[in-house]
């Protein structure tokens, strides 16, 4: 596959800008912590009134650091408006209100499991929309990789794989695991503009969809207690998964592009157990290593930048 370094861009984050295997390791760190707060939470806020204020908090905290840039970038914006739109409501207000739902419906090993499949949508998104095939070495590397998080999910028990039952939540899941796929292609479409700039519009663009849904919703279910819990999954939500992995995962996309950055969804369930093993006691067992080591060496064979690009 023939790739095309993407245009220069305005940035002001230090050397990390252009460290993309360190933006999408963080990216997955970040998300890794969201998935185990959206299940705890999961009985607490309703999935598209988390999925609103997850991102109007996030816009909030933002604004005004992006609002100079903003300015500068609205010809850019408006020329691609469609566009803008489109990845807004993929990304940012579908994919995140179908996974809060899921995680009403499913379990964590599910989720895990599920997650894992993520390049693959990637990967078809990619050629569906920009024309940009797997390698043979990407695909063996997503294929090790994936191997691994089976491995350290089933605890090295692959025949557990034959009891897993998947429900509506689980379909819930694949979809928006879908959405996410042609968000990330889509994101290699967007015009030249600053990161906040992005952030910022992408954040608060896809709020305002989710306002029609948020009100419907308000009308079945009631609105959360903001106790301090819940204040700090709020925040956290806001911070962590979306700001900061949102910008970490945008700008490694753009510096290696779609099917390169789509195997780093296989360090999230790494990082969940890592964080397990550290935080939470678990034992370390032989499965771990085995399938840390079938992650990485995997995303590390998937994301080299192909011979001759």
């Amino acid at each position: 596959m023939t790739t095309t370094t993407p245009p220069a861009e305005t940035h002001r984050f230090g050397w990390i800008s252009d460290q993309p295997y360190l933006l999408l390791s963080l990216t997955s760190l970040f998300w890794a912590g969201n998935a185990i707060v959206g299940r705890a939470v999961a009985g607490h806020f309703p999935p598209v009134t988390l999925s609103f204020l997850r991102w109007a908090v996030a816009f909030v905290i933002v604004a005004p650091f992006a609002w100079r840039h903003l300015i500068a970038d609205w010809k850019a914006i408006r020329r691609h408006l469609p566009l803008m739109v489109t990845v807004s409501i993929i990304g940012i207000s579908t994919f995140n209100t179908l996974q809060y739902t899921a995680l009403q419906y499913t379990t964590a090993l599910n989720v895990l499991l599920l997650q894992s499949t993520g390049p693959l949508f990637v990967a078809l998104w990619a050629l569906i929309v920009l024309r940009a095939r797997l390698t043979a070495t990407q695909a063996l590397g997503i294929g090790a990789s994936m191997l691994g998080v089976v491995v350290i999910i089933l605890h090295g028990n692959i025949a557990e794989l034959a009891a897993i039952e998947l429900n509506r939540g689980d379909l819930l899941f694949i979809g928006a695991l879908a959405t996410f796929g042609l968000y990330t292609a889509l994101t290699q479409k967007r015009p030249q503009m600053h990161a906040l700039s992005f952030l910022a519009f992408t954040f608060g663009c896809g709020a305002l969809f989710l306002i029609p849904l948020q009100i419907w919703e308000l009308t079945t279910r009631p609105l959360p207690s903001l106790d301090w819990s819940n204040a700090g999954a709020l925040l956290y939500v806001a911070v962590f998964p979306s700001i900061l992995a949102y910008l970490c995962y945008n700008r490694g996309v753009r510096l290696i592009g779609a099917n390169r950055s789509a195997p780093f969804f296989h360090l999230i369930p790494v990082f969940g157990s890592a964080m397990a093993i550290l935080f939470l006691g678990e034992r370390p067992h032989l499965y771990h290593a085995v399938g840390y080591a079938l992650v990485l060496t995997g995303v590390i064979v998937a994301a080299r930048k192909p011979k001759g690009a």
